[in-house]
């Protein structure tokens, strides 16, 4: 008997919770291996940064779907480690934004190889694992969809 298999969608969120575990374990590992001073949990808004280059902290709330004081945390972390800063928006006088440090570049460009090496082993996992794994991200993106429709709680709720 697999436990998790056996019980389906009843667990559905303990082992999504479970793979995302043992992912960024293994990422946070691979940094460490490789001597580089990053968390994955920085991920997003260094991402976010590398494309933007300067972004307010409510851009990248917004664009995560996540607090404004959990990103404000996050950015203030980021800040005493000296890997960003906040500067005046080059749009708007009367904002601010954020942006790379020096050290917060010279980060970026020793992550970059390792968000192409993780990219290519999720794909070739995805491969190994049959027609389905590919078919994984749409299949949250449809969840993610109509959870904005009606909450996990509301079609809990509604069976009780």
């Amino acid at each position: 008997m697999n436990f998790y298999q056996d019980l389906g969608f009843l667990v559905f969120g303990s082992r999504l919770k479970r793979l995302g575990d043992i992912f960024i374990h293994d990422v946070n590992r691979i940094y460490k291996e490789h001597k580089i001073e990053f968390d994955a949990s920085w991920f997003p808004v260094f991402h976010i940064l590398s494309l933007k280059r300067e972004v307010s902290i409510k851009e990248i709330s917004d664009s995560l779907k996540v607090s404004h004081s959990a990103i404000s945390q996050l950015i203030t972390n980021l800040q005493q480690k000296g890997l960003i800063k906040s500067v005046v928006s080059r749009k708007d006088a009367r904002h601010k934004t954020i942006t790379f440090t020096a050290k917060g570049e010279k980060l970026l460009q020793k992550i970059q190889p390792v968000w192409t090496a993780l990219e290519k082993a999720m794909n070739e996992l995805a491969e190994s694992s049959g027609s389905s794994s590919k078919k994984i991200l749409k299949a949250l993106t449809g969840i993610e969809s109509g959870l904005k429709q009606k909450s996990f709680f509301d079609r809990i709720d509604s069976h009780l």
